[in-house]
């Protein structure tokens, strides 16, 4: 199986940074340098991750953002656009949302790996269905779980050893 390629960044006119302090301002709250230093980590690559990874990588990169600033800025980031939440079978991952175009991912069970793919014939179906209802659909969150080639692969070699 070939993997899909991967979704390249769009144009924006604003950086994840500015937009950040923008939603901030309309809610009477600054953007401090954690939250500064959390927004710069996550947009500097394009990775899904949740809350206990982020606070392991940034002290490994050596910033020091508190566990409690970590999880409120990820909940703000949600809410201002920035981040995607995605409910995972064992765990809550986070995604750009901002600058990444729409896609749907495939969740592997065994070894926790996403995959993010784009299907035109999903987006066509969330319209159909929409028109059918008279409902505007603008979003949609499409989760595949099941077992990636390699857990397959090593789950089948398990299974001839368990016949022996």
């Amino acid at each position: 199986m070939t993997p899909p390629p991967e979704l390249a960044p769009l144009e924006v006119s604003e950086s994840p940074v500015d937009k950040f302090r923008e939603y901030l301002e309309i809610r009477g709250e600054k953007l401090t340098e954690q939250r500064r230093k959390l927004v710069d980590h996550i947009f500097n690559s394009h990775k899904h991750f949740d809350a206990d990874e982020l606070v392991s990588d940034l002290r490994h990169s050596g910033s020091r953002v508190s566990r409690s600033t970590v999880y409120r800025t990820l909940r703000l980031m949600v809410d201002a656009g920035l981040l995607r939440e995605l409910r995972l079978t064992n765990r809550t991952a986070y995604e750009h949302n901002y600058g990444y175009p729409s896609h749907d991912h495939m969740h592997c069970t065994g070894c926790g790996t996403i995959v993010e793919f784009r299907n035109d014939s999903i987006r066509r179906i969330r319209e159909e269905i929409g028109d059918q209802f008279g409902f505007r659909a603008d979003n949609h969150r499409f989760i595949i779980t099941g077992m990636c080639p390699e857990c397959l692969r090593a789950r089948s070699r398990r299974r001839k050893l368990d016949q022996i």
